[in-house]
């Protein structure tokens, strides 16, 4: 995997999120993982630069491993995908109206996050490579 770029940095913030149904309700089944994944990835047409690795999804809970510019917070990001997600899925699927009848969101509250490291070996190419990065001349993979 590259290293990201930005204005003025250079990134390769991966992170392990996971957040749960809100009474932790066996509500996504294959019709609803499918929308939810179409919807992740429609989030991503107005923030393109993140990037998902992996989507995995439960029936009770949704796995992210992704890339976060270090612009964005990480209670940032998951509180736009928790918002657009359970907005676009209450609306679409009638039944989940009658389950959340509240109002509220179909998403528990908290979330988990854990940061995802990258090996010794890759920090030390990046350190010795530091004169052809700069000049443009390096393209660093793990």
């Amino acid at each position: 995997m590259k290293l990201k770029k930005a204005a003025h940095a250079v990134y390769k913030t991966q992170y392990h999120i996971v957040w749960v149904t809100r009474y932790r309700r066996q509500i996504l089944n294959r019709g609803v993982g499918s929308y939810l994944r179409r919807k992740l990835q429609e989030v991503r047409e107005y923030y393109p630069d993140w990037e998902y690795i992996s989507i995995g999804i439960d029936k009770d809970h949704i796995h992210l491993h992704m890339i976060i510019p270090p612009r964005y917070s990480v209670s940032e990001v998951v509180d736009v995908l928790k918002a657009n997600t359970s907005r676009e899925i209450k609306e679409t699927f009638e039944f989940l109206r009658k389950v959340y009848w509240d109002g509220r969101g179909i998403w528990s509250k908290g979330y988990f996050v854990s940061t995802v490291g990258i090996e010794e070996r890759v920090i030390q190419k990046y350190v010795e490579m530091q004169g052809k990065e700069d000049a443009g001349q390096a393209e660093l993979e793990f």
